[in-house]
């Protein structure tokens, strides 16, 4: 019989905990973090440009877009502390 030795570095796939965000809800919350720096590069160069109106818009645009990313967070979390409180596994891709 062999001796068999596990690598202390490497965890098993069972035992690797889940990344914080997964499914669609990550997807979500980075596309509207996207959206909501590219809203306020789009605010700040309206502003530059005097179009103040304009930048307003823009500024109200990353409030919605930054509301939305933490809105996918907070629901992921929740899902997973339901999860975890009922015992059962948590979907992810």
């Amino acid at each position: 019989m062999g001796v068999s030795y596990r690598c202390p570095h490497r965890m098993e796939p069972a035992l690797m905990a889940p990344s914080p965000l997964s499914g669609p809800s990550r997807r979500l919350s980075v596309f509207a973090l996207v959206v909501c720096g590219l809203a306020v590069a789009a605010a700040v160069v309206a502003f530059v440009k005097g179009a103040w109106l304009v930048g307003v818009v823009w500024v109200l645009m990353a409030g919605v877009s930054s509301n939305i990313a933490w809105y996918y967070v907070r629901r992921d979390r929740l899902e997973r502390a339901a999860a975890e409180a009922n015992g059962t596994a948590v979907s992810g891709e």
